[in-house]
């Protein structure tokens, strides 16, 4: 029979729904039921995409037996962690605190009324036999000491926090962040640090903002160490097994130094990330030489096949993107990826296969399991037509394996962060198409997760989830709607950004100008989360400031910026010993340093010269300058627009900074020159 997870909308806990495990879903009832059987909690915390997840569920929850010991012991709690990242975070931190490590599955013992007492991450089903046993015992014979430990852990991470007061970050911050950059810089194999290597999309973004403004976009000046990290980084990923050679998109990391084998789980977190400092980075003109030019080619081509994967894997019938695709298939990980020699040939012939097997580094040995090779690109190769048809073969055959299963919920956040890479690819490469599927889901969030002001966490096949958005869903919503508004030049874009913008400043703020993930009308939970910190995405509070930001340069709004410089302070006291977990932050504090540069662009949207002016301001402006367009008519209640008027009637564009503006100029070519003046 199905467990109380049937009628969820968590694709995760659908997985779980037909377990012999008696699971309760996330909430007050189920910790009514551990105190009526005056019994523990064991809560369970993953993601539909986990792999371990899958092998700890297939082991345990899956086993009968297993499931008794605990039916009869516990009352089960299983949490998306996707859905509830307040929930996965508070649980997260206590796991961190107790073990020194933390990872999906998370396990938590806690008491009935959810204070952990021991917590831990994947075990193997004999070794979670007797933790049940031991936990349950413990509980019947020595329950002050649970009792004594979960409140313990309860005050010491429910305590207030403050951080120390800092200014926001100025040019020395910035500088001494790259410095530490420098010292954990994989020379060799690009990327940061030793393995596993995850992708560092934010540090990309933030090492080109840095490298702009030391040497910008029309110097001819040497490569600045910003750059040679940024760039080396990208392109030993894009060369690599973690990026999927012949499919686009990159998985979550990799587990050796040389991105060749990749745990293969695609995010869209990951992606729209990635796909936004690719697009960025191709803006560089080439560094003279061959080599040179190849690096910007592949930028610009690895950003354009990575949105083509968005839309072609992760789009939902909505309109949406879908949270992620799953590391397996039939029962094993990365089956759907890898190759052998012999299943080239029978796909392309011998000669052909023979290409493909030097090509992508396919060997009778294999880099993975198996005999299995992942394929990666160490070169490219000289007959791009040969290259293109081969892969196109490789990507038709593979189509015919049984697929990942997809996580098809539809996260506020990260459909934000989508929407903000896809408006800006789609300019910065001259493809509208993205720049419509960027408005599509931007429609879909407003339509389905908006409601009396408020954004719901999640919804899936157009229904929204039961879960209110936190911190990071408003901020990167608007961050996605800003950029939207500087795309297509619709204002009521801009506005609802205000909207949620203003939700940001009454529910989340704390006390000293930081940010809170949740609301302060959010359920309680024995900590409220607060982390300043970049990992897989953006920090709520470094999302906020670079929201806050852009619109106060879109309005000319002083509180916005001062919230912004407020949530900026965390950044000073990382940039030197811990950049790699500051990256986002980092980034807006360089568009902080720029001013922000504010760019109005107004004329008759049918007018190729007015779509040419936008991609010139987004491609020769630095990053983090502010874009709105407009048709020169009706300023749509937007600031930066008002007053801008079309120049006999041409299309127009404005450089200004502070509202103070420039003489406004009529073509491309005097923009570019106005921005080479003005940078």
């Amino acid at each position: 029979m199905p467990n109380r997870l049937s009628d969820a909308t968590s694709p995760y806990l659908l997985q779980h729904a037909d377990n012999p495990v008696e699971w309760w879903p996330w909430g007050e009832a189920a910790f009514a039921e551990a105190r009526r059987r005056d019994v523990p909690v064991l809560i369970s915390v993953g993601y539909a995409a986990c792999h371990w997840c899958h092998v700890m569920a297939h082991e345990s929850f899956e086993d009968e037996t297993t499931a008794a010991r605990m039916n009869d012991l516990f009352v089960n709690i299983k949490v998306d962690r996707e859905e509830r990242p307040d929930v996965d975070a508070v649980y997260m931190e206590a796991t961190q605190a107790m073990t020194g490590q933390g990872g999906w599955p998370m396990t938590v013992f806690a008491t009935p009324d959810g204070a952990p007492f021991y917590c831990g991450t994947y075990f193997p089903r004999d070794h979670f036999q007797r933790l049940l046993e031991g936990v349950s015992q413990a509980w019947r014979t020595r329950r002050d000491e649970l009792l004594d430990q979960g409140r313990r852990v309860v005050d010491a991470l429910g305590a207030p926090r403050t951080l120390p007061e800092a200014p926001p970050p100025d040019a020395t911050v910035l500088d001494l962040a790259v410095r530490a950059l420098v010292r954990d810089y994989d020379t060799a194999a690009g990327g940061f640090g030793d393995a596993p290597k995850f992708p560092p999309s934010m540090l990309l973004s933030f090492l080109t903002a840095h490298d702009e403004r030391t040497r910008p976009l029309q110097s001819a000046d040497e490569p600045t160490p910003s750059w040679l990290m940024a760039v080396g980084t990208a392109d030993a990923m894009a060369r690599g097994g973690v990026y999927d050679q012949i499919g686009g998109g990159f998985a979550r990391y990799s587990v050796d130094r040389e991105w060749i084998v990749p745990h293969f789980e695609k995010m869209l977190y990951d992606n729209a990330l990635l796909l936004r400092a690719y697009a960025r980075m191709g803006r560089r003109p080439a560094d003279p030489g061959p080599a040179g030019e190849a690096n910007t080619a592949l930028l610009r081509r690895i950003a354009g096949e990575t949105a083509d994967w968005m839309l072609r894997d992760l789009r939902t019938p909505e309109g949406g993107f879908a949270s992620a695709l799953d590391a397996d298939s039939d029962g094993e990980e990365g089956t759907y990826y890898v190759w052998t020699p012999t299943r080239l040939r029978e796909v392309l012939g011998e000669e052909d296969a023979a290409f493909a097997a030097e090509v992508f580094g396919v060997t009778e040995e294999g880099t993975f399991e198996h005999g299995a090779s992942v394929l990666r690109l160490p070169a490219s190769p000289a007959d791009t037509w040969r290259y293109e048809r081969v892969r196109a073969a490789l990507l038709a055959a593979r189509g015919e394996r049984t697929p990942p299963a997809r996580d098809d919920k539809v996260v506020a956040a990260w459909n934000g962060l989508a929407i903000a890479a896809l408006a800006d690819a789609g300019i910065l490469l001259d493809r509208p198409e993205f720049v419509e599927a960027a408005r599509e889901t931007a429609e879909l969030l407003l339509a389905v997760h908006l409601r009396d002001g408020r954004l719901t966490r999640t919804s899936r096949d157009g229904r929204p989830g039961g879960n209110p958005g936190v911190l990071e869903d408003y901020a990167d919503v608007a961050e996605g709607l800003l950029a939207l508004h500087g795309a297509t030049g619709e204002a009521r874009y801009a506005h609802t950004a205000g909207e949620l913008l203003e939700v940001v400043l009454e529910r989340f703020m704390d006390e000293d100008g930081g940010f809170y993930d949740t609301s302060d009308d959010a359920e309680k939970l024995f900590s409220r989360p607060q982390d300043p910190t970049d990992n897989a995405v953006p920090s709520g509070r470094s999302a906020a400031a670079s929201a806050l930001l852009t619109y106060s340069a879109l309005t000319g709004s002083r509180r916005h910026r001062e919230a912004a410089e407020r949530a900026l302070a965390p950044v000073a006291l990382l940039a030197e010993k811990a950049p790699r977990f500051a990256g986002w932050a980092l980034a807006v504090g360089e568009g902080l340093l720029s001013g922000p540069l504010e760019v109005a662009i107004v004329g008759d949207p049918a007018d190729p010269v007015t779509s040419e002016l936008v991609r010139t301001a987004l491609t020769w402006a630095p990053l983090g300058t502010v874009l709105s367009r407009g048709d020169g008519l009706d300023d749509g209640g937007v600031p930066l627009l008002r007053d801008r008027v079309r120049l006999d009637g041409r299309p127009t564009a404005y450089v200004c900074e502070g509202f103070v503006c420039r003489l406004p100029v009529t073509s491309p070519d005097e923009l570019r020159a106005l921005l080479a003046r003005k940078v």
